[in-house]
């Protein structure tokens, strides 16, 4: 059982066993360091704040690199939180993070933030149907239709699908299997495809099941 903070590289086609072709998700997943230990008497709650990647100090600002230097590490691209019981053991500021803790063929669930895709009416986020394509319609085939009665109710109800900003939204998905580790290059592959584009963070954690 572990936890770890990783980059989705890409997606791309593997051969199981059988010979079958097998969609994955390419995940680097370090170097990640802890960059501190957070405890319920201090900070309220308990978890590990873990960082991910190296560059150059010049490049952070000025209170995130004496955030990086108390810890001693090089600073990172990301900063995201575990609870303890999600990395399993007993680490120390400075302490490393690698995929070892897990294993092929292990259940994990990754949380990530989904693409953004701007505005988009209520076909495209909602799947509604449209309006008729005839008797004379001819503005209203991606419309919503009636939102609300004018006599009863008077009113729009809170939360009617219209539409509006779709995408960059909090997602986990949950049960997918680790089809491949390569320790060697901190790569992870996940079977099935992952939450947000390329280049974007993940939050990859066991299942507790």
């Amino acid at each position: 059982m572990g936890a770890i903070l990783g980059k989705k590289i890409g997606m791309t086609r593997l051969y199981n066993d059988k010979r079958e072709a097998v969609s994955c998700t390419i995940i680097e997943a370090g170097p990640c360091f802890v960059t501190q230990v957070k405890r319920v008497d201090k900070d309220g709650y308990d978890a590990y704040q873990v960082g991910i990647g190296e560059r150059k100090e010049k490049k952070v600002s000025k209170p995130l690199q004496g955030h990086y230097r108390k810890a001693g590490v090089t600073p990172g691209y990301k900063l995201a939180e575990f609870d303890f019981s999600e990395l399993n053991q007993e680490l120390e500021a400075g302490s490393p993070v690698s995929v070892d803790s897990f294993k092929e063929g292990e259940k994990v669930n990754v949380l990530g933030v989904s693409k953004g895709k701007g505005f988009a009416g209520v076909v495209k986020r909602y799947n509604f149907g449209g309006g008729s394509r005839t008797h004379g319609q001819s503005d209203r085939l991606r419309a919503p239709g009636s939102v609300g009665g004018s006599s009863d109710p008077s009113r729009v109800f809170k939360g009617t699908r219209m539409g509006g900003r779709m995408g960059s939204d909090n997602i986990t998905v949950r049960n997918l299997e680790i089809f491949k580790i390569m320790p060697e290059s901190n790569l992870i592959v996940i079977k099935g495809s992952v939450p947000g584009p390329r280049n974007s963070y993940v939050k990859i954690v066991s299942t507790k099941k």
